[in-house]
């Protein structure tokens, strides 16, 4: 079964998971670093419309395949639209061999106590059956921690699993992902209380479904090493969250077993402008950088 071949190259292929789920908050940033500024657009639709064709020339660049790219999020949007005549999770399944994964958070509330939670999401069983029936093998849902405070915390974590749980049910894998921000005040801090809430969050999961955790490259290398050890872990991958390529793939190479999903370190240096020939020499350059990071361990 498809399913059985997704699982087996998210659990153990080497190489990284592509994030390219940049939502409506964030995608005139991503836009503009890309060579589209803001006055090229004047709507909502013309935005979106730009952005999927990104993604496109990405997905469907030489570069961009499951010899590295093991997987790839994307925007609900992303999932719905098209590429080379074909919906996008069956193109990068069957064309291009990265398994598809989908964001499902709807945003963030306003910082409380550190920390922000997720909004709510009323809709989210219809969104996750319809995301099952499209081929997408698993999810992504963010949070933030600011400060290390241990009860804000625990419920960041609380949410998290709660809502992986409802994923799970679906039979889809959920990407868990509660970002402790790289600019926090006591960032080291805030990382070991998220370490202790995690553990003990994975030993009182209910049903037999495996999760993955997504997190900020940790300042103590290996942090998290007994949580990739977890048996309900199926893997743990990183976000760049702001430091360049360059940095976030030094720090990602002294945790073992940690894998990458960076988005603007992947995307950094992509043009619009570029030829194809030039957009994907870029994008190859930067795949091999995030590829080494997530496979040699120093």
């Amino acid at each position: 079964m498809s399913i059985d071949r997704m699982k087996s190259q998210i659990s153990d292929k080497a190489g990284f998971i592509a994030a390219l789920d940049q939502s409506g908050g964030s995608t005139p940033g991503a836009l503009k670093a890309y060579g589209i500024p803001e006055t090229a657009y004047s709507s909502d639709e013309e935005m979106f419309r730009l952005i999927h064709e990104m993604r496109v020339r990405i997905m469907t660049a030489p570069s961009f395949s499951g010899d590295k790219v093991i997987g790839a999020i994307l925007f609900e949007r992303t999932m719905d639209g098209e590429a080379k005549g074909k919906p996008v999770p069956t193109y990068l399944w069957e064309e291009r061999g990265v398994v598809p994964f989908l964001k499902i958070d709807k945003g963030l509330e306003d910082e409380v106590n550190g920390v922000r939670m997720m909004k709510p999401m009323p809709e989210l069983d219809k969104l996750l059956a319809r995301a099952a029936k499209l081929g997408i093998y698993g999810t992504k849902e963010r949070s933030v921690i600011n400060l290390p405070n241990a009860e804000a915390i625990a419920a960041i974590v609380k949410q998290q699993f709660e809502i992986g749980h409802q994923v799970a049910s679906h039979g889809l894998v959920p990407i868990l992902e509660p970002e402790v921000l790289v600019k926090s005040p006591d960032k080291k801090g805030a990382e070991a209380i998220l370490r202790d809430e995690v553990l003990k969050a994975l030993d009182a999961m209910p049903g037999d479904y495996k999760i993955m955790l997504k997190v900020t490259i940790p300042e103590v290398a290996d942090l998290y090493a007994d949580i990739i050890k977890h048996p309900r872990m199926e893997r743990l991958v990183a976000l760049s969250g702001g430091y360049s390529l360059d940095e976030s793939c030094a720090r990602l190479k002294q945790n073992h077993g940690m894998i990458a999903s960076f988005s603007r370190a992947l995307l950094g240096g992509l043009h619009a402008d570029a030829s194809d020939a030039e957009f994907d020499a870029t994008l190859s350059k930067t795949i091999d950088k995030i590829y080494d990071a997530s496979v040699n361990k120093v």
